[in-house]
């Protein structure tokens, strides 16, 4: 390898460790605002007191992923495994924080079905998620779809496992 090959090489290296650990960055910070509530201040301990009446059963759990995927439309923004990552967004028309990763088990533990249910009924100020009870979803409908929401945070072959943090 010629000198200029070698230092072309070593500026790559550098910058390409750069990007990696700006990345790493930004990836961190990404990770903190997930776990920030998006109920606001004076209505989250109301909101945390409020738990889902129906049981999760395999049926609800089913309820809600027809739900989820039809009627409720979650699968637009938040996709088919729940990741946050439509397949249907265009890159650059969502304003804000993308979707919830469903999958995300740090954020599945913070946060209480009552937050969930809060944030179905008002919206998420700051985001592209808007209230959908009572315009789309009823409030039996709304539990359904958060026990599916659950789901995706369970281990593969537990679906009764608890909803709730």
């Amino acid at each position: 390898m010629t000198e200029g090959q070698a230092r072309r090489s070593l500026i790559l290296t550098v910058i390409a460790t750069g990007t990696l650990i700006s990345w790493s960055i930004t990836s961190f910070a990404a990770e903190e605002a997930v776990l920030k509530p998006r109920v606001p201040i004076d209505r989250i301990e109301t909101a945390k007191t409020w738990t889902n009446p129906l049981p999760a059963t395999a049926e609800i759990i089913e309820k809600g992923k027809r739900l989820f995927h039809g009627k409720a439309f979650c699968v637009t923004c938040h996709g088919k495994d729940g990741k946050g990552l439509g397949a249907d967004i265009e890159p650059g028309t969502l304003r804000g924080p993308l979707p919830r990763n469903f999958t995300d088990q740090e954020w599945q533990a913070a946060r209480t079905d009552g937050e969930l249910f809060w944030i179905l009924e008002n919206g998420s100020k700051g985001t592209a998620m808007a209230p959908f009870i009572p315009l789309i979803l009823t409030e039996e409908e709304a539990w359904q779809v958060l026990r599916y929401v659950r789901s995706f945070g369970q281990t593969q072959g537990n679906p009764e496992a608890s909803g709730q943090p």
